[in-house]
């Protein structure tokens, strides 16, 4: 067994106080929230019942952490409401609105620039 492998793996939960498990190697009935909204679910407020573990150099840390939830006590995905929607759809016009000239891009607005692109270089807009 390697010295990394050895590090990540703790069923018991003594080193790192939950159970600890290598990268890939979680166990059966185990998912990370993204593995749970794949299947259409949240944690629903269940505590993480175990982690996965792997080295990671470009960390602080020098490790790499993933949550895991049990599948048995997750709860399904609530449905988006007609006033989520609106408040999606709205969040996404801002995002798309110049705040200087006050017109749709028709694209996100990058956060570097500010402001669409013909607003940012205006000279360059004139001479093409």
């Amino acid at each position: 067994m390697s010295p990394a492998f050895g590090k990540c793996y703790d069923p018991t939960g003594t080193q790192w106080g939950i159970p600890t498990y290598p990268w890939r190697l979680a166990p059966d009935g185990m998912a990370t929230r993204r593995q749970l909204r794949v299947r259409g679910l949240r944690p629903g407020g269940q505590p993480v019942a175990a982690q996965l573990m792997r080295q990671a150099r470009r960390r602080k840390a020098g490790v790499l952490v993933a949550y895991l939830y049990r599948i048995d006590l997750a709860k399904p995905v609530r449905p988006m409401t007609s006033a989520k929607w609106r408040a999606l759809a709205a969040a996404m016009t801002a995002r798309r609105t110049c705040p200087q000239c006050r017109t749709d891009a028709g694209h996100v607005i990058p956060g570097s620039l500010g402001t669409c692109v013909p607003c940012t270089y205006p000279e360059e807009q004139r001479a093409a």
